[in-house]
């Protein structure tokens, strides 16, 4: 998906899930997914979205 996407998305899931969402960068674009489920090299790592600021 495009990125615009992905991080309008993974904000929205944070706030509703209230659970931390990465972007991750794949072969065909951006994918979202929770923190926990990430187990992939971190340099994919696009963005990290906390619903609890510190």
């Amino acid at each position: 998906m495009p990125l615009k996407t992905a991080q309008s998305l993974a904000w929205n899931l944070a706030k509703t899930l209230m659970t931390i969402m990465v972007i991750v960068r794949t072969g065909n674009g951006y994918a979202v997914m929770p923190w926990d489920e990430f187990d992939g090299n971190p340099a994919e790592l696009v963005h990290e979205y906390d619903p609890f600021p510190s």
